[in-house]
């Protein structure tokens, strides 16, 4: 009998239903409230610390193949609804059966990773979700590379015990006696308690199929719809928010599909961030240290592509990238289907184009040109795990010395993510050297008006955009190193 009012989660070992849930209760409270897990931590409330990261299961693959996902996800923020068809492990959940610890835990004891304590659950757990997804399913020998640690523990931050022993730790989990997980017991449960229709758990709606979305979205078109609740999640913890009900795109088949098709990457409103820039990188493998800069971990295994994007967001890294690559977007309603382009969905700062009885359904990208060159950059205070102050993507495809096709991106400079139409047109056409770059940096400089916050001044964004766009030219010419004492005096001017 399929129960489509209550949510069905796996944790301990056994299966948890609940009903009448508030569409506004967290994994969070729900952990340390009701069942007095206080091992995971509240820090920050607004997912950017860690110290409240707890791992995922979630079944990932072919009905009858499937196998488990391990996600590390930011449980502050996280909507208890959304655990639904899921498994949950908080760091109370590693010990073994005599007490003793798990490697992740026994190698932040011996590497000193610890000091006041408070942010080393969720350590734990965020080497836990690497544990689970590099280290138990190797056969035999694996390494793990400081790069590696640095981006797995990038959404967690650690005020006095300092990174290095704690990611000496991560990189010696490959040389502790292996802890294997028995996953068959946990899939196997988790298929037993899978939909086949959509969760009504009092006022928070979890449609499984893209019809059951469209027909719910036009019955309650004031629900706020969620998905990894990495902005409305805040809206909750430092707002105070109540939503009348909540519509959850994250359970739809339909929206969690990667597929190339006809020269096009067509990526589900509801794919995860991780897997979505995944699979970016897959087509443009130098985007990694960029999508790496996204957040830390635990927000880019919540959040999804599709909210992100309808999130509007003036600083979304992910718009600029997709506009300069020529990315379309799909809405969705009863009364049918439209597609635009990306930077056509935005009417003013986080307004949109959107009905209300529509949803976002695909975001499709053309697939590289064989003589394209792509790059993104990102300015912020911090490296990890930062907002943009300023972000360029740039896509240039040259022909014979002429520049053939150019996309330009840009976030921070207006009230949203935006196409420089402008100095795309000073370019296209134009002889792909020094002097037409010059001019097009001008236009740049020119094309927007940015404003003054606590993040960066508007003098500073227009400086820096241009000198982002100056470094993309250099780039171009193979500089990738470079030294300000071995510039000329007039490059340093640009």
């Amino acid at each position: 009998m399929n129960d489509d009012t209550s949510i069905r989660f796996l944790h301990r070992g056994r299966v948890v239903r609940l009903r009448d849930v508030s569409p506004t209760r967290t994994v969070l409270d729900w952990l340390r409230e009701d069942q007095r897990l206080t091992g995971t931590k509240e820090g920050c409330g607004e997912g950017d610390c860690g110290a409240c990261t707890v791992v995922l299961g979630e079944l990932e693959g072919e009905p009858g193949h499937e196998r488990l996902r391990f996600r590390a996800i930011n449980s502050c923020i996280r909507l208890l609804s959304s655990l639904d068809g899921c498994a949950v492990w908080t760091v109370e959940d590693l010990q073994d059966a005599q007490g003793g610890l798990h490697p992740v835990q026994q190698a932040l004891v011996e590497h000193h990773g610890s000091q006041c304590g408070f942010c080393t659950p969720g350590f734990v757990m965020s080497m836990f979700a690497l544990y689970q997804q590099r280290v138990a399913p190797c056969s035999g020998p694996c390494r793990i590379e400081r790069q590696e640690a640095q981006e797995a523990l990038s959404g967690n931050l650690c005020r006095c015990t300092g990174y290095r022993p704690i990611l000496e730790a991560a990189q010696k989990l490959p040389e502790y006696p292996r802890r294997v997980l028995d996953e068959a017991p946990v899939v196997e449960t988790l298929r037993s308690i899978r939909r086949e229709r959509g969760l009504q758990a009092g006022r928070a709606l979890r449609p499984r199929t893209l019809d059951e979305l469209l027909q719910w979205r036009a019955r309650h078109p004031e629900a706020q719809v969620i998905a990894g609740c990495t902005d409305v999640g805040l809206w909750v913890t430092k707002q105070h928010r109540e939503f009348e009900r909540t519509l959850d795109v994250t359970g739809v088949r339909e929206l969690q599909q990667v597929q190339v098709e006809g020269g096009t990457l067509r990526v589900g409103a509801a794919v995860r961030l991780s897997d979505a820039f995944a699979a970016l990188e897959a087509h443009w493998p130098q985007l990694h240290t960029f999508a790496a800069r996204f957040a830390g971990v635990p927000v880019r295994e919540s959040g999804t592509l599709g909210g992100n994007i309808v999130n509007g967001s003036p600083i979304g890294d992910s718009m600029p990238l997709l506009i300069a690559l020529g990315a379309r977007v799909e809405l969705a309603s009863v009364r049918g289907r439209r597609e635009l382009a990306l930077e056509a969905l935005y009417t003013g700062y986080r307004r949109s184009v959107l009905a209300p009885d529509e949803v976002l359904t695909e975001v499709r990208v053309p697939l590289p040109r064989p003589a394209s060159r792509v790059a993104a950059y990102k300015l912020s205070k911090r490296f990890d795990d930062d907002i943009s102050a300023v972000c360029l993507a740039i896509d240039v495809e040259v022909r014979d010395g002429t520049v053939h096709h150019v996309g330009i991106g840009v976030g921070g400079m207006a009230p949203t993510p935006r196409r420089a139409q402008r100095t795309e047109e000073a370019l296209r056409g134009a002889p792909w050297t020094e002097a037409s770059v010059r001019h097009a940096i001008d236009v740049l400089r020119q094309e927007f008006s940015p404003i003054d916050d606590l993040r960066a001044s508007a003098a500073y964004r227009r400086e820096a955009a241009g000198n982002l766009l100056w470094r993309y030219w250099l780039e171009t010419q193979g500089w990738q190193h470079l030294r300000l004492d071995s510039l000329a005096p007039e490059a340093l001017d640009a």
